[in-house]
């Protein structure tokens, strides 16, 4: 369960590392852009193999969720960036910024817990297990592809398993 919520505040923070400006909007920003949510949620939808009736009610529900979620981690978000900009930090701003990322991870557990509700009205418990899975897949390819340079997304050489070993073999 600690996972859960630990998997869903990063995400929360990787949508605001990469949250870009919206085309055509005047000054509101937007959550990813358009391009971003229709590869993300094709990639659900097959993966999770909805039906085109269950597509049509459960990512509507599930982008409301992922928004609702980014929004409550956003606070935190602004306390963490100012306590990087800090040379030293008092024990009460350490103590801050510790309620502020339980008090998240708390606020995200009880949406979470909403939604899954709702989605249990829409897809059977199978697909919604399925859509954690595919949800968790998708976060980290992003993750992944962010983090390589523009010249690794390109290489075709490079290995197609990769399970964290070294050169020795030995795990890290």
């Amino acid at each position: 369960m600690k996972t859960k919520f630990i998997f869903t505040f990063f995400v929360a923070l990787l949508f605001n590392m990469v949250e870009v400006k919206a085309q055509g909007q005047q000054g509101n920003r937007q959550l990813f852009s358009t391009d971003f949510w229709e590869r993300r949620n094709t990639y659900i939808k097959a993966e999770v193999g909805l039906t085109t009736d269950e597509a049509g009610k459960f990512i509507p529900l599930e982008n409301e969720f992922k928004q609702k979620i980014f929004e409550v981690g956003r606070e935190c978000r602004s306390v963490t960036r100012e306590s990087q900009n800090k040379q030293k930090m008092t024990d009460a701003e350490y103590l801050q910024l510790i309620d502020c990322y339980i008090d998240t991870r708390m606020r995200e557990a009880q949406i979470e817990k909403e939604y899954f509700e709702k989605f249990k009205k829409v897809i059977t418990p199978e697909k919604i297990h399925k859509y954690q899975e595919a949800d968790a897949k998708f976060s980290r390819e992003l993750v992944n592809n962010v983090r390589r340079t523009p010249t690794d997304r390109n290489n075709t050489n490079r290995p197609a398993n990769r399970n964290n070993t070294n050169q020795s073999g030995n795990r890290r």
